[in-house]
């Protein structure tokens, strides 16, 4: 991991829902330090902002599930009037994205909303831009500044968009592409800075992991404002999941970005859940909940395994401490887990042995895994919260088992001509 690229460091949000800064490590604008805030991961409403009901149980069940930002659509003017019935329903801070008419972002602005999203792409006109600058800037509201390769190109003038898109589409598209999204910034900005307003993101989204890898890269040399990291219209969870990642991962681990969202066709629930264990498997935001771990396919496997994964995650959603939890299929790889992990479980033969910090705990029959393993991890999540153990705290080193008879040496018995065929079996107790 590289060291985090510092920034200006910009606030959303206010005293009732909470302050979140995004980037750091540059002096503020009065010359005093700032540390570079965690990264934050993002969300935007699937549903219609008008609908006020429906609205306010949306963002509060993203919030529920960890977003610390949540934006929501505003094409409309009933949209930025539904603002002033939902913000006071909400504890965090609300981005009201905008698109083609300034008025809404102005509108936007007066219901209370914490933070503002424009397009150079579809909000162009000087005059306008300036306008919302002055509103935002006497209520002390953030802008981001988004250029997404979908609207970039030029859409109005007929004969300059065929000029942009024949460049994009040359044989040096991508090169092409980056310099039209950076000179596009440049002007854009151009006019926020006349205005002394430097309370700004900027994102630079496209469907290309590669393009969006270069184009931050390009960016973050160029520009000392935080980043909003994302790969727009990534697609369905199944492939968007991977293309997102493809992308920030790599720009996160180079010390690129300072807040993110990954987006799906789906529930905006799985953006949020994705987006916070990107970060905590980077060690960029400290874990809430349990870090579970298991084994992958494979010809060992000698319990129902997946299955058993599956209602360990479900069963571990109500362990608050970031526990890390190991569920292991076989002996091969289970003891080295097992040892690493706060609680683990490996198997063989039908059984699971248990594990608390290294120490055994218990050697259980496959159908009595799942409820032995959850008694452990609450108790251990109880001595943890009473000052009694500590998480990744090891005690013991673990002998892994023998995998072909009760704990004694395989080898000696196979010497020894006291064995027929390679099984595997575990002690129990």
């Amino acid at each position: 991991m590289h060291p985090r690229r510092p920034t200006r460091q910009i606030t959303v949000g206010d005293a009732r829902v909470g302050r979140i800064q995004i980037g750091g490590g540059l002096p503020d604008r009065a010359g005093n330090p700032t540390t570079p805030a965690p990264v934050s991961v993002q969300t935007m409403t699937a549903g219609y902002t008008h609908d006020v009901d429906a609205c306010v149980r949306e963002i509060n069940k993203l919030a529920a599930a960890g977003a610390d930002i949540v934006r929501v659509a505003v094409p409309e003017k009933k949209d930025t009037e539904a603002l002033k019935e939902i913000l006071p329903q909400v504890r965090v801070p609300i981005v009201a994205d905008v698109h083609f008419h300034f008025q809404r972002a102005l509108e936007a602005v007066e219901a209370g909303v914490h933070k503002i999203r424009l397009n150079p792409g579809n909000i162009s006109d000087r005059s306008q831009v300036i306008d919302v600058i002055q509103a935002c800037k006497a209520r002390g509201l953030p802008i981001r500044v988004g250029v997404n390769e979908g609207s970039i190109i030029e859409r109005r003038d007929k004969q300059k968009r065929m000029k942009e898109l024949g460049q994009v589409f040359s044989d040096h598209k991508h090169g092409y592409l980056l310099a039209i999204m950076i000179t596009k910034l440049e002007e854009y900005l151009d006019i926020f800075y006349e205005q002394d307003f430097y309370d700004i993101a900027i994102s630079a989204k496209s469907m290309d992991p590669v393009v969006v890898v270069d184009a931050y890269t390009e960016i973050s040399k160029r520009f000392d404002h935080p980043l909003h990291l994302g790969v727009t219209h990534a697609g369905p969870k199944e492939t968007g999941c991977i293309r997102s990642i493809a992308a920030l991962s790599a720009l996160l681990c180079n010390g690129v970005g300072d807040t993110v969202r990954i987006s799906y066709a789906n529930d905006p629930i799985y953006e949020v859940q994705d987006g916070l264990e990107l970060l905590y498997c980077l060690g960029l935001k400290p874990r809430k909940g349990v870090d579970l771990i298991a084994c992958p396919t494979c010809g060992r496997i000698q319990v129902d395994l997946f299955t058993l994964v599956q209602d360990v995650r479900k069963s571990l959603e109500t362990i608050e401490l970031p526990i890390k939890v190991a569920v292991m299929g076989c002996i091969v790889n289970g003891p080295g887990e097992a040892e690493g992990a706060d609680v683990a479980v490996f198997a063989g033969d039908r059984r699971g042995i248990i594990y608390v910090q290294g120490e055994k705990v218990a050697n259980v029959p496959e159908e009595e895994i799942l409820a032995r393993l959850m008694q452990e991890c609450r108790a251990f999540e109880a001595k943890v919260k009473a000052g009694e153990a500590r998480l990744g705290e090891k005690k013991v080193d673990i002998i892994p088992p023998d995998p072909i008879g009760e704990l004694g040496s395989g080898y000696e018995k196979i010497a020894a001509g006291n064995v027929d065929r390679v099984g595997v079996t575990v002690g129990r107790s």
